[in-house]
């Protein structure tokens, strides 16, 4: 993804305030989103219950990755229902990703996707179509853990730092 891609842009702010660029929320994202920044992934269970957990999550290159065991709650969901959702505080701003999670398997995304993680203090390595390392969160289930790319569609942006506002962003297809 980058900033070429068309923006819709909706100002959900009641209080006078002007829309969010999506460049500020970029800006924060390209400086601190990083795996050790706490992430919430949201799916749905089988019997169409919603399901949070925290999970890795960065942010490379203009795209949204996270990992996660082939055995846990949340990837039983996304094999079942990729549509899914992932919510971050950062630094003057609050973001909530919607989107469909897809697996990474591809060796060039996934060493780039490692390296990130690396580079913020997780020792991952590629191994096969996985990531593996000597340790992960316990929610994440054992080694080796899958690569999931948000493919998201709609963010929501709301500040917390002045200026303030709430925006809802639309990316084309």
């Amino acid at each position: 993804m980058t900033d070429e891609r068309p923006v819709e842009t909706t100002n959900l702010d009641r209080y006078g305030h002007e829309p969010l660029p999506w460049t500020r929320a970029r800006t924060v994202l390209d400086a601190t989103g990083k795996a050790m920044d706490t992430w919430f992934l949201g799916t749905t269970g089988p019997d169409d219950t919603p399901h949070a957990a925290g999970v890795g999550a960065l942010w490379h290159g203009g795209e949204l990755y996270f990992t996660s065991g082939p055995e846990t709650r949340k990837s039983r969901n996304l094999a079942r229902n990729p549509a899914a959702s992932i919510s971050v505080s950062l630094k003057g701003i609050d973001l909530v990703f919607e989107g469909e999670a897809t697996r990474v398997t591809d060796r060039t995304t996934l060493e780039a996707v490692a390296k990130r993680y690396h580079e913020d203090g997780w020792p991952v390595t590629v191994e096969g179509a996985a990531l593996t390392a000597p340790y992960s969160a316990p929610s994440a289930g054992p080694p080796p853990w899958q690569v999931y790319r948000l493919g998201f569609d709609t963010v929501f942006g709301v500040a917390t730092a002045e200026p303030n506002g709430a925006t809802r962003w639309r990316f084309a297809a």
